[in-house]
């Protein structure tokens, strides 16, 4: 049977740039996983909250997106 573990205890976790320091809506995504890409809100991290899990194709998809004008 397979596993839907995935191990991110040694995930090198980026704060996301357009966050700030109030508390307000902050985005955290790591690095370092080549096929997947961990995305988690920094405000419940601490107390292991949840992890989402996207696809890399998927998040370069939504980025582009989220850049467009």
């Amino acid at each position: 049977m397979a596993s839907n573990d995935f191990d991110l205890s040694g995930a090198r976790w980026g704060k996301s740039s357009y966050s700030n320091g109030d508390g307000g809506n902050c985005v955290e995504v790591a690095q370092g996983h080549p096929a997947l890409v961990p995305v988690r809100d920094s405000k419940t991290a601490r107390s292991g909250g949840p992890v989402l899990l996207f696809r890399t194709p998927a998040w370069a998809a939504f980025v582009a997106t989220l850049k467009r004008p």
